[in-house]
């Protein structure tokens, strides 16, 4: 890899943003509280949308708030300096978003009552989406072609490592009772019964005209054209870059079969086989 990422652990992280120093010393010590919500994502797997609808669940479909706050202020990156401070300086309730792999999470997460939500994303889609995003991005390493990309994904050599070691360490909580796993794919089959999901889970309850306000203002449509939540108002480097056609680009699920050339199907197919051996076939229906 290049300068433009640090390995920590293992793990590639972005350079401009994460310093290993930060995360082997401060961040360490952040403690989760009970009424905090985790949101846990491998890059590219739907993130932006759950941060906009956890909003609105807890805003009773109401969308000011989603409107006159920054997304990253709203749910902050726990693994960033920047959104780190800002949950450390505010009481909660919390809610946190994340890439990082299990291994990395602070110690409290795992003894505490903290609700964590985790959303999976069919790989081959999360790879097509990574590679576009990674192409247009200054600090990230770019890929010469999407055939190089396609092999650093299968040797973990992106952005937060292998989706493979990231998925296994994450689906080790399930059964447990702050728990909850989702797909991409079926929030977006059938958006109004995933979001009953969460508000179960979350102890959350809407009535018809607020799961329909929650409905619009979640669509792909409304959030590509909300300031706070495509990043067009963010100052940093990083952030300039994330215009309305780069962090939503198109999102829908299957994109990946207009990339993909067949053998790289088929290898993707004996990697995923050999990686995921074990596994219920029940927790991948991607389509």
């Amino acid at each position: 890899m290049s300068d433009k990422h640090t390995w920590f652990e293992g793990i590639p992280l972005l350079t401009e943003l994460i310093s290993p120093e930060f995360l082997s010393e401060e961040w360490k010590k952040f403690v989760f509280k009970e009424d905090d919500v985790l949101l846990l994502t491998y890059p590219k797997s739907g993130t932006h949308w759950m941060k906009e609808i956890l909003g609105l669940i807890y805003e009773k479909g109401d969308p000011k708030w989603n409107h006159s706050l920054p997304i990253w202020e709203r749910s902050p990156w726990l693994e960033f300096k920047r959104g780190y401070r800002l949950l450390k300086d505010n009481n909660g309730p919390h809610f946190i978003s994340t890439h990082l792999p299990i291994q990395l999470l602070p110690k409290s997460l795992f003894t505490s009552k903290a609700k964590v939500i985790y959303v999976i994303r069919n790989p081959r889609d999360v790879l097509v989406s990574g590679y576009f995003f990674t192409s247009i991005m200054p600090v990230c390493k770019q890929p010469e072609s999407f055939e190089q990309y396609f092999q650093w994904f299968l040797q973990g050599n992106v952005m937060y490592g292998s989706w493979f070691e990231h998925t296994l360490g994450w689906m080790t909580m399930r059964g447990k009772e702050n728990y909850l796993m989702l797909s991409y794919e079926e929030l977006k089959r059938d958006t109004r019964s995933t979001v009953e999901k969460i508000c179960w889970f979350l102890g959350k309850k809407l009535e018809r005209a607020e799961m329909n306000s929650l409905l619009k203002h979640s669509s792909f449509e409304v959030m590509k054209d909300n300031l706070r939540s495509n990043y067009t108002h963010a100052a940093t480097s990083l952030a300039a870059t994330l215009m309305r056609d780069s962090l939503m680009r198109k999102g829908i699920s299957g994109d990946w079969k207009n990339h993909f050339t067949v053998a790289q199907a088929e290898a993707f197919d004996r990697v995923f086989q050999e990686k995921m051996a074990g596994l219920s076939p029940e927790l991948f229906l991607w389509e």
